[in-house]
């Protein structure tokens, strides 16, 4: 029997089944995963787009630390910065950063990340903590740091990397979080300065507060106490500014001791003082010239003990970091090493030392000038001063005094931090002058102007001749007008044969 041929209708309808088939089961094996077949694998179907991980909340928590490698930093507590110094913090971009700060000390700290707004405030007693919490709205590396002037520059900061991409509808969500536009640059305000303190001090130290000479004795143990306290002082007429001090004037107060003694120095710290403190005396050998032995925290004493081996006079200032800063801003002073016998007599001493000062605002400006690291470290100083002021040797008050035929002694030196003194006396003539502060080398003789360095010393001697009001100066004259001046008034009779005129003086010499 001849097998009938299939239907033509049956075949189209088997046809439209595989067709059916074929189209269900290409998106079923992409879904899973499954191997495309060979027609299906184009380049699109290829690629593979990448996600950024789920936004998260990292914590972390720093610790304030002093005395380490660098010295003031903070270091890491807990969790994988445990102990490491300016640890790196890491995120992810949407990320919700939390930072908590805890205070090692009692010295004023705190902890900034300017990109992104963040300050913990100052903190000032010890163990007092402080938490921040933000979003990580863009990648990059960013510093977190100490604002304390110096701190971040003696090594007090450390880096917040934030890494991932955003989009730009998630930028403008993320920065709007943190409360500024997306897109738009912080605008700044100008700085204005705060009104001088109404309960400013002088901390002018008077010229005239030597200690007696040492007379003709042998060497003994001495005693001595010094105190370190943070004043806010008048720096000039209507200008105040936050001085560092040792027993509240600058400079410090005068040492005196005869070579062979052994001296007994204890250094306090004052409980109110947000700043640890410590001294370096050039007369000392030993680590640090005492630093190392003194670095004192609010509300601590410290001790050590030397022998002065070696005469003649010499600087001693703070050694805490940041080092200029606590010198600029007047802890100095002058220690005097006398010889066996002492120093020849004279009639008159006094004790005068030039320093400079860097403020935020230009010399001159009312108001409380904030210290300036930005000056300070590029050497730029805004004002320069005898004793500590403008103009604080030129008062009545503090003016130094002599009489016609008397013998002047001025021990004289540069706290610095950085500017040389060309000393100059207008209208005298150094009869004497021991040269870097040596009183065993012969002295120098008729001498008009000495150069001291900053960090060293000198000692003047000269006889007054005529009455009158002679001017000190450094003769780098410029900064005669950035304060730096100071009165010796000389009384008695007119010496005519020595210096005489028949004109009247003119208001406008010196």
């Amino acid at each position: 029997m001849k097998e009938q041929p299939l239907n033509a209708n049956l075949v189209s309808l088997i046809l439209v089944v595989f067709i059916v088939i074929f189209l269900v089961m290409v998106p079923i094996r992409i879904e899973f995963g499954l191997p495309p077949t060979a027609a299906q694998e184009t380049p699109a179907a290829s690629t593979i787009s990448n996600t950024a991980p789920a936004a998260q909340v990292v914590e972390y928590t720093l610790k304030t630390v002093l005395g380490k490698t660098p010295p003031m930093a903070y270091e890491g507590v807990g969790g994988s910065i445990d102990g490491q110094i300016n640890p790196l913090l890491t995120a992810n971009v949407g990320d919700t950063v939390r930072i908590t700060l805890i205070n090692g000390d009692p010295v004023l700290h705190d902890l900034l990340i300017d990109e992104f707004s963040i300050n913990t405030g100052q903190l000032t007693a010890a163990d007092q903590t402080a938490t921040v919490e933000f979003v990580a709205s863009m990648p990059g590396d960013f510093i977190y740091h100490c604002s304390v002037p110096g701190h971040r520059e003696v090594g007090m900061f450390g880096t917040l990397r934030v890494t991932g991409t955003v989009e730009v509808g998630d930028r403008a969500e993320l920065a709007d979080s943190q409360g500024s536009p997306a897109g738009q640059p912080m605008v700044m305000p100008m700085p204005t300065i705060e009104p001088a303190d109404a309960n400013a001090v002088s901390v002018v130290r008077n010229p005239a507060d030597v200690p007696p000479p040492i007379g003709d004795r042998g060497p003994m143990t001495l005693r001595v106490d010094m105190s370190t306290l943070e004043v806010k002082g008048v720096l000039a007429d209507g200008t105040t500014f936050s001085y560092f001090t040792f027993d509240g004037k600058v400079p410090g107060p005068m040492l005196r001791v005869r070579q062979g003694d052994t001296v007994e120095f204890h250094l306090t710290n004052d409980p109110t003082s947000l700043f640890p403190h410590s001294i370096d005396l050039h007369s000392v050998t030993g680590p640090g010239g005492g630093a190392v032995y003194t670095q004192t925290v609010p509300g601590v004493e410290s001790a050590f003990t030397f022998q002065a081996l070696n005469p003649g006079v010499y600087v001693y200032h703070c050694a805490t970091a940041s080092i200029p800063h606590h010198i600029s801003s007047g802890m100095y002073g002058l220690i005097l090493v006398e010889p066996p016998g002492g120093l020849p007599p004279v009639d008159r001493e006094f004790y005068v030392m030039q320093g400079d000062i860097y403020t935020e605002f230009p010399f001159g400006t009312k108001g409380d000038q904030p210290f300036s690291m930005d000056h300070m470290s590029h050497e730029d100083a805004d004002y320069l001063v005898f004793n500590g002021a403008v103009g604080g040797l030129t008062s009545d008050e503090y003016a130094l005094r002599a009489n016609v035929g008397e013998t002047v002694r001025i021990y004289f030196g540069v706290g610095g931090p950085n500017y040389i003194s060309s000393f100059h006396v207008i209208g005298e003539i150094f009869d004497r002058v021991y040269d870097q502060g040596s009183i065993t080398s012969d002295p120098l003789t008729n001498v008009q102007t000495t150069i001291v360095p900053p960090g060293g010393a000198a000692i003047v001697e000269f006889k007054v001749d005529v009455p009158g009001r002679y001017i000190l100066v450094d003769h780098s004259l410029s900064r005669l007008e950035r304060g730096l001046a100071g009165f010796l008034y000389v009384e008695g009779e007119d010496q005519p044969a020595i210096f005489h005129s028949e004109t009247l003086p003119e208001s406008a010499g010196h």
